[in-house]
């Protein structure tokens, strides 16, 4: 089980309230947010193959977009989802992320989160989402990478 700081887990817990059904998909009447051209979110300091130990500190970085929280609709910005243990190809980028341990939202305008990770190998990636969690168009995601908790 995933451990995030209590103000993570409370963001996320009232991002999928706030904005999508049970099964995590937003259903208001919006088209995707345009991305900014050429922008892009990556992870600060750490590089995939890493191996690390608990808690495991994150840094997010974005390079063409602004942050804002979530409900605040800005030109050129979006706010931080991470993605642990899921494949980029599966999310559906029509909709609101879901809100759980593998689709931690930072609708807030976090950059940094700290978590308590199994020990073992996971994959990650960073996913930016407009004002209503839903992916830009096209999607702003890192690249995804994988680390070993030891």
């Amino acid at each position: 089980m995933l451990k995030t700081t209590a103000l993570t887990a409370g963001l996320a817990i009232l991002a999928l309230s706030a904005h999508a059904d049970t099964h995590g998909h937003d259903h208001g009447d919006m088209a995707r947010t345009p991305a900014p051209e050429g922008a892009m979110v990556y992870f600060i300091g750490l590089e995939g193959g890493a191996t690390v130990s608990n808690p495991v500190t994150l840094h997010f970085g974005a390079r063409g977009i602004g942050i804002a929280p979530a409900g605040v609709e800005w030109p050129d910005t979006g706010h931080h989802h991470l993605l642990i243990n899921v494949d980029p190809a599966t999310v559906d980028m029509e909709f609101g992320l879901p809100a759980d341990d593998q689709h931690i939202h930072f609708g807030g305008g976090q950059t940094e989160v700290t978590l308590e990770l199994p020990e073992g190998t996971h994959s990650m990636f960073l996913l930016m989402g407009d004002h209503n969690h839903v992916p830009h168009d096209p999607p702003i995601m890192s690249t995804p990478i994988t680390i070993t908790v030891e």
